[in-house]
């Protein structure tokens, strides 16, 4: 068992973060999972043969099978709009001292993975730079094609539970993370069997929302002062759910309008207006007078995250949008 005392100083200090770097990271790890849960099998189908470009004897090497990823893989901000981009260029000019001290700790009492160790042995200097570009290729073909979806179900778990703080408090918010996670008095308790039992007394507590990491969660506590927790968003399997069905032609279309009924359709996972007017090829101000209008009839709600409103369905707008896959057989 794990425990996390809850001070005010650590309370105070609790946090939201994110983190593309350590997406990837639980993508890698999911990727290699021999018996992956149902909700990522979608994802893992689709990569069968689209990897062929990318080194994966390296980033195997870097996050094995059943085993921990490097710590420099699981850095986040409370920056929204981190990017993979500045990421990777950070972990591209860390010292190889410091990327080589994290891999042994993923390999402890082990030699490193000959693909490791022969990246290590025929550029040291540019070790780091060799591993961000590695992980550049495999992000570009396995997690980018689904980064819009991603961040979306990500932002609404960050808004949804931020909004819960309201009514239930932060130990109510606490307790409802995961199912591996209580609160007894003043103690975040853990119950992780594999883990090595210990109590942690003060530092910052970091909540990180992942989609990759489902169903399992990720305890970060190797930097001092630093207590993080990658759990599973709500909404995950939204994500993978096929394009969007085709309202427009349909019933649908003609009740609502082909503009709305697409919007509609697309709404499975939060979306903004600036999103929404990308995927249908329309400006911002179009799009947000038809939200106004699905919104004022019951079908759309809103959610704010930070800078950003996330529109999603209401249970009215899913019953209209169930009703009409129905009628068009795509249910």
């Amino acid at each position: 068992m794990i425990e996390f005392r809850l001070s005010v100083e650590a309370l105070g200090r609790s946090r939201f973060a994110y983190s593309p770097l350590g997406e990837l990271a639980s993508s890698l790890r999911a990727l290699w999972t021999p018996h992956i849960g149902f909700v990522l099998q979608p994802w893992r189908r689709a990569l069968e043969t689209r990897l062929r470009t990318t080194n994966l004897e390296l980033l195997r090497g870097i996050c094995p099978p059943g085993g921990f990823a490097p710590n420099f893989m699981f850095v986040s901000s409370s920056n929204p709009k981190i990017t993979l981009d500045g990421q990777l260029e950070t972990l591209a000019a860390l010292p190889v001292d410091q990327l080589r001290s994290d891999l042994l700790e993923v390999w402890p009492n082990k030699p490193l993975p000959h693909s490791v160790a022969r990246a290590l042995d025929r550029d040291a200097a540019g070790f780091g730079r060799h591993v961000a570009d590695a992980l550049w290729t495999y992000w570009s073909l396995a997690v980018a094609p689904h980064w819009e979806r991603i961040h979306a179900v990500i932002e609404d778990d960050v808004s949804y539970r931020a909004a819960a703080i309201l009514g239930g408090g932060l130990y109510g918010l606490l307790s409802d993370l995961h199912p591996e996670i209580s609160v007894r008095g003043t103690s975040l308790m853990i119950n992780k069997p594999h883990h090595h039992d210990g109590i942690y007394t003060d530092g910052e507590l970091t909540l990180i929302p992942s989609v990759f990491v489902w169903p399992d969660l990720i305890i970060g506590h190797d930097v001092p002062g630093h207590f993080d927790l990658h759990y599973s968003a709500r909404g995950v399997g939204n994500v993978w759910t096929s394009d969007a069905p085709d309202f427009t032609a349909g019933a649908l279309g003609e009740l609502l309008g082909r503009t709305r009924a697409a919007i509609l359709g697309r709404l499975s996972v939060p979306l903004t207006t600036t999103q929404l007017a990308r995927q249908l090829g329309q400006s911002p101000a179009t799009v947000s007078e038809h939200l106004s209008v699905l919104r004022r009839s019951g079908m759309l709600s809103a959610r704010r995250s930070g800078r950003l409103v996330l529109y999603y369905r209401t249970p009215l707008g899913s019953s209209v949008v169930a009703a009409a896959a129905l009628e068009q057989g795509t249910g």
